[in-house]
C-alpha cells in the first residue's frame, strides 16, 4: 500500500468530501484521524469503511468553532502518534442565504470562527506533530468563485461564508511562504461545484468505461487524486494551489 504508515488528519469527515478523503487514504494504507462535530458522526465514517481499512480510521469529535475542542483533538491524536504527515483542513460551516440580515449574529460568528478561526487553530495545535514528520504537508479546501463572484456550489451561500473562505485562502497563502523554509508544505484546492458522490460508488473506482460526460461535474475522485499527486512529489517541489475551471 503506497501510503502505509502515513499519518493523516482530516476535519469535517462525517460526509461528502471529508468522508471520501478518510476512505481513500485508509484504503491506501494510511492511519487516518478524522473529526466531525460529534464523535458519533465521525464514528459513522469509520464503521462504513470496508475491510481492514476500517481499523486504520480513528474517530474524534471536534467542533471547529470551539478552540478548546481543537486543542483536545490535537492532544488526543498526539497520544496515539508522535507525528502527523498530512493535515487536511476540510471542515467548514455552511450558511445559507444571500441576505446579510437574515442570519443571526451567532450564526455569522460561528460560520467565520469554524472555517477561518478553525483552520488557523488546527494548524497551530497540530504544527508540533507536523514538525515531527519527515514529510509534513497541509491541505486546505477553499471554495472558488467565478467571474460573477460565486460558484454554482456556493452561489446561495451567505456573505459570512465567503468572508470565512477568503480569510482561509489568505491564511493559506502566507502560511505557505512562512513554513516553506522549515520543510512544511502548504497547498490549497480551489474547486468549483463538484460531485460529492460516495467513494463506495463505481465513480470512485474509476470504472466508468465511457469516461466523464462533458456535462458532468468535477468528481470527488479527481480532487482526491490531486492531493495524492501533491503529497507524492519530491520534497523540493512546492505546489501552492490547484485551481479548477468549471465545466
Amino acid at each position: 500500500m503506497k501510503f502505509e504508515n502515513l499519518r493523516v488528519v482530516v476535519t469535517g469527515a462525517s460526509r461528502y468530501f471529508g468522508r471520501a478523503l478518510a476512505v481513500g487514504f485508509a484504503h491506501l494504507g494510511a492511519e487516518v484521524y478524522v473529526s466531525a462535530r460529534t464523535v458519533e458522526a465521525a464514528e459513522r465514517t469509520r464503521t462504513e469503511v470496508m475491510g481492514s481499512a476500517r481499523d486504520r480510521i480513528h474517530a474524534f469529535g471536534c467542533d471547529l468553532s470551539r478552540p478548546a475542542e481543537i486543542r483536545e483533538f490535537a492532544a488526543r491524536v498526539g497520544e496515539r502518534t508522535d507525528r502527523v504527515d498530512l493535515l487536511v483542513n476540510n471542515g467548514a460551516r455552511w450558511l445559507d442565504g444571500m441576505d446579510l440580515e437574515a442570519a443571526s449574529d451567532a450564526e455569522i460568528v460561528e460560520t467565520i470562527e469554524s472555517t477561518a478561526g478553525g483552520t488557523v487553530l488546527m494548524v497551530k495545535h497540530f504544527l508540533p506533530l507536523l514538525r515531527g514528520s519527515l514529510r509534513p504537508d497541509i491541505v486546505n479546501m477553499v471554495a472558488v468563485r467565478d467571474a460573477e463572484g460565486a460558484s454554482a456550489a456556493a452561489g446561495a451561500a451567505h456573505e459570512a461564508f465567503w468572508a470565512a473562505k477568503s480569510a482561509q485562502a489568505g491564511f493559506a497563502d502566507i502560511l505557505s511562504r512562512r513554513l516553506r523554509p522549515s520543510g512544511v508544505r502548504v497547498f490549497s484546492l480551489f474547486p468549483p461545484d463538484f460531485s460529492t458522490s460516495d467513494p463506495r460508488f463505481a465513480e470512485w473506482d474509476g470504472s466508468n468505461p465511457d469516461g466523464i460526460a462533458p456535462d458532468q461535474k468535477l468528481t470527488t475522485q479527481a480532487l482526491f487524486e490531486c492531493i495524492v499527486y501533491a503529497v507524492e512529489q519530491p520534497r523540493d517541489c512546492f505546489i501552492r494551489s490547484f485551481h479548477f475551471e468549471p465545466r
